[in-house]
């Protein structure tokens, strides 16, 4: 076990409140993903600096699933928590609920998981405090962290493989009943 320094959970959770203004809307009035993905990246950053006690660096973003559209008006809260540590990285969960003020309406509208790695101020990777579990929900994200972890290492393995050298007689087969055309 790690005798090192130890942070709760709630110690760095971050929430970030913003109006979604008519210039965040994309073509079809909504507003646009990459709105969302810079106030996510904005979220995981302070959230993992707070808890790292030093400048971090976004390393990954696993996934970000749009649920809902978000509209011009609404208000948008994004909180962000350290789901789990490794040594210099760690992974933020984030979810995004937007609000109707008229309404009262709350809407789940993102979920996203971004890896962050905690930097010194010469660019070295630097040691991030251990996690303090205080809850249930604390350890389920910790162990669903883990696993997503192991399961993007296989994933990387898997694709490597796809990679490599193509039996083509084989892979016209898979193809065939999928919507494309092979012109080779």
């Amino acid at each position: 076990m790690d005798t090192g320094l130890f942070k709760t959970v709630r110690q760095s959770q971050t929430t970030i409140t913003e109006l979604m203004i008519p210039s965040y809307a994309n073509f079809g009035g909504k507003i646009h993903g990459g709105t969302l993905l810079s106030l996510m990246d904005k979220v995981a950053y302070v959230c993992a600096s707070k808890h790292a006690g030093t400048y971090c660096v976004t390393a990954s973003i696993d996934t970000v699933d749009f649920l809902h559209p978000i509209e011009v008006g609404e208000l948008v809260s994004l909180t962000a928590s350290i789901n789990y540590v490794g040594n210099s990285s760690m992974i933020v969960g984030i979810k995004v609920i937007s609000e109707n003020v008229k309404t009262q309406k709350f809407v789940h509208t993102n979920t996203s998981y971004f890896t962050m790695v905690a930097k010194d101020d010469n660019n070295n990777l630097v040691k991030v405090p251990a996690l303090i579990l205080e809850s249930t929900d604390d350890i389920r994200r910790f162990i669903e962290a883990m696993m997503r972890r192991k399961l993007k290492h296989t994933y990387k393995q898997e694709i490597q493989k796809v990679k490599g050298d193509i039996d083509i007689e084989r892979a016209l087969k898979v193809l065939e009943n999928e919507r494309c055309r092979v012109a080779v």
